[in-house]
C-alpha cells in the first residue's frame, strides 16, 4: 500500500448527475453542457506545460546539465536564458484566457525544468509578477537533470501537504533507470479539498514498444497514488496531469489509468473490468488531427489532463469541469515550411529559435455558482 499522510479536512462531496455534450464543439474544446441556471459563475483554470528544457546558465555538478541546449550554446547564454524564461512565462501567463476571460490559471503543472531558480525568475518576469505564484518542487534522479513542479496563485489554492513520489524502474541488465518523480500536491483549492499529480512520463527512447513498458509501470504508480488518496480522503477530487509521452489511446492510459473519453460506453469501462469511471480523460474527445506535439509529420497528444468523476457531478455549489483544450495562439506556431501549424520550439540545430516549446500547453476550466 501506497502511504501519503496528509491533514484530515471535512469536504462535502457533490452529488451524482447526468452528463451533457455539447454538440458541435470545436475540435479542440470538449465541453460539458452544464444545468447552471444562474448569471454569475466562478471560473478556474488549471493548465499543464512542458517547458522544453528550461536550464539555467550555472554549471551544476551533480547532474548532466551541461548537455543542456543553453549550456551547448555558442552564444551569448545570458541574454538568450531571459529571453526564454520570458517567453515561458508569456504563455504561462495567457493560457486559457480570451478576450472576455483573462484571469491566468490558477494551477498549473510543469514539466522539463532544471530546478526551483529558473521557476523563480519566471514568476518575477513583467508577465507574473502580479499573480502572485507559488512553487513546489523536488529534485528528481532523472539522469538529464529534469524535473516537474507545481505552480499555483495563492489567491486560489492552499497547499496543505506535498509529496515526491519515485518512479522505480530497471533496464534489463537490472540497472536502475533514473526518472522523473510524481509530484503529489494536496490543498484548498478556492474551499476545497482537491489533489494534483504532476507527471512527466518515461521517453519512448529506443521505440515506442521497448519503452512501453515504463509507462505502463508510471501509470501504474498514478493509480497507486490516487487509490492511497480515495482511501484518506473518499470525496478527495484528484487531478492527474503531465507529459505521458502516450497519447490517450495506448494501453498505459487507457487500460493501465483506466482513463476513458467523456463520451465513454458500457464496452469500455467493460474492458478495464468495472462499471463505474476510474478518471475521466477529456483529451479522449479531441480531434485526430490535433495534438500538443508533432513527430514525423504527425500530431501527438501527450500532455493531457484528467480528473476523478467527483468532477462531473450536477452540484454547482462545488468546481465542476467545464471544458478542455489545447491553447496555441498563432505566436505559438511555425508559420510557414515543413514544420507549420507545429509548436515553434526553443531549440533547434543548437541554435535558440526564439521560440517558446516544443509541445503546446493544455488547460481544463473549472466552475462552480458564484455567491451573491
Amino acid at each position: 500500500m501506497l502511504l501519503i499522510a496528509f491533514m484530515s479536512i471535512n469536504i462535502s462531496n457533490a452529488q451524482n448527475g447526468k452528463r451533457f455534450l455539447l454538440k458541435g464543439a470545436a475540435l479542440t474544446d470538449t465541453y460539458i453542457k452544464d444545468s447552471l441556471k444562474v448569471d454569475r459563475v466562478k471560473r478556474l483554470t488549471v493548465a499543464f506545460y512542458n517547458l522544453e528544457n528550461l536550464f539555467d546558465t550555472i554549471n551544476d555538478l551533480k547532474k548532466n546539465d551541461e548537455a543542456s541546449p543553453i549550456m551547448e550554446y555558442k552564444g551569448n547564454k545570458s541574454v538568450v536564458y531571459w529571453k526564454k524564461v520570458n517567453n515561458m512565462a508569456r504563455v504561462l501567463a495567457q493560457i486559457g484566457t480570451t478576450s472576455v476571460y483573462k484571469t491566468s490559471p490558477a494551477v498549473i503543472g510543469v514539466a522539463e525544468i532544471e530546478n526551483r531558480a529558473v521557476l523563480e525568475d519566471v514568476i518575477k518576469t513583467d508577465y507574473l509578477k502580479n499573480k502572485k505564484y507559488g512553487i513546489i518542487h523536488f529534485e528528481s534522479p532523472d539522469w538529464r537533470g529534469i524535473d516537474v513542479a507545481l505552480l499555483y496563485r495563492k489567491k486560489y489554492f492552499t497547499p496543505i501537504s506535498f509529496k515526491s513520489i519515485t518512479l522505480p524502474l530497471k533496464n534489463a541488465d537490472g540497472k536502475d533507470i533514473k526518472t522523473r518523480d510524481q509530484l503529489v500536491v494536496t490543498g484548498i483549492l478556492d474551499g476545497e479539498m482537491v489533489a494534483f499529480i504532476v507527471n512527466h512520463w518515461p521517453s519512448r527512447r529506443g521505440g515506442e514498444a521497448k519503452s512501453r513498458p515504463t509507462r505502463e509501470k508510471a501509470a501504474a504508480l498514478n493509480v497507486k497514488i490516487i487509490d492511497s488518496l480515495k482511501q484518506d480522503f473518499p470525496k478527495i477530487k484528484v487531478i492527474t496531469m503531465g507529459d505521458l509521452n502516450d497519447d490517450p489511446t495506448n494501453t498505459s492510459v487507457k487500460n493501465i489509468l483506466k482513463a476513458v473519453s467523456l463520451k465513454h460506453t458500457a464496452e469500455d469501462l467493460k474492458i478495464n473490468g468495472s462499471k463505474t469511471p476510474y478518471v475521466f480523460n477529456p483529451f479522449n474527445d479531441i480531434g485526430k488531427n490535433e495534438g500538443t506535439l508533432g513527430y514525423r509529420d504527425s500530431y501527438n497528444l501527450f500532455d493531457q489532463i484528467m480528473f476523478t468523476p467527483n468532477f462531473l457531478n450536477k452540484d454547482y455549489s462545488n468546481y465542476q469541469f467545464e471544458k478542455a483544450a489545447i491553447f496555441k495562439p498563432k505566436y505559438m506556431m511555425n508559420k510557414r515550411g515543413r514544420y507549420k501549424g507545429y509548436p515553434k520550439r526553443s531549440w533547434s540545430g543548437g541554435n535558440f529559435t526564439g521560440g517558446f516549446s516544443d509541445h503546446y500547453p493544455t488547460y481544463i476550466y473549472l466552475v462552480k455558482k458564484a455567491i451573491k
